[in-house]
């Protein structure tokens, strides 16, 4: 089907990984009674494009030979173009700086900082490295609202947050754990390749366990059924891998599930 094929370049390219904190960004937006201009819209999406094509064209860089895995590939065969457009996307950043309201840009200068070492330290990171861009992903989501928001500190959704920050972990944990062997093959280091698969796959167990606790505590019902949504299908990932490896469809599925917020926004 031509839609799914288009999805699958568009997952190639990260760009359904920009939408998605798009989509959460926006979400959490409401919740913060905070309403986000355009272009802080257009710079979050294109910092996080920006964060995972270098990583995967740093990873691509690293293998010496052609890649056994579809991503890895496209970034080795296309590696001067999405340099190119790395570099025009950092110039839009730039200039998107000049619409943005001063607390975000303080904060985000403070977040490009963390993301300029993240990158820089990325090979010594090891199994550090799923735990790190969860955390940058979910600050990036939340910036926009966090900035500028009226709302009492004391009655910011704190369990919310930490309950997606550790399904934005949960979802880089299952990644690395479908692409162990491709890892191991291409020496690149994750926390599935430092502590092995099964252990991997137990600590991805104990975090659903926590994050199905955490739900009962979250006092708005669709704020639940979100979590529980998002939850569901990383799960199914982990219970049917054999069938959601078959050409990298868990790959599909796993980024989707941050486009999900959307639906919940008034």
């Amino acid at each position: 089907m031509f839609l799914l094929r288009l999805y699958r370049y568009l997952n190639i390219l990260s760009v359904d990984v920009a939408l998605g904190a798009v989509c959460s960004a926006v979400f959490f937006s409401e919740i913060f009674h905070v309403q986000i201009r355009t272009a802080g819209l257009f710079a979050l999406a294109v910092t996080v494009w920006i964060i995972y094509t270098v990583d995967h064209l740093l990873d691509a860089r690293k293998i010496q030979y052609r890649a056994s895995t579809e991503r890895h590939q496209f970034h080795q065969r296309h590696s001067k173009l999405l340099w190119v457009l790395v570099w025009i996307a950092i110039a839009f950043v730039t200039i998107l700086m000049f619409f943005i309201r001063k607390p975000i840009l303080v904060w985000g200068i403070a977040g490009g900082t963390l993301m300029i070492v993240y990158l820089a330290a990325q090979q010594y990171l090891k199994f550090m490295k799923e735990i790190l861009i969860a955390v940058l992903y979910t600050c990036g989501v939340l910036l926009p609202s966090m900035a500028v928001t009226q709302l009492p500190i004391n009655e910011w959704p704190w369990l919310l947050m930490i309950l997606f920050s550790i399904t934005a972990l949960v979802n880089l944990l299952l990644f690395s754990w479908f692409d162990w062997e491709q890892d191991i093959k291409h020496q690149t280091v994750s926390f599935v390749t430092v502590f092995g698969k099964t252990i991997s796959g137990w600590v991805i167990r104990v975090l659903f366990v926590g994050i199905g606790i955490g739900i009962f505590f979250i006092d708005k019902q669709s704020h639940q059924f979100l979590l529980f949504g998002m939850n569901a299908m990383l799960l199914y990932l982990l219970l049917f891998s054999n069938l959601v490896r078959k050409y990298e469809v868990f790959r599909l599925l796993g980024d989707f599930v941050f486009i999900l917020p959307i639906l919940f926004v008034r």
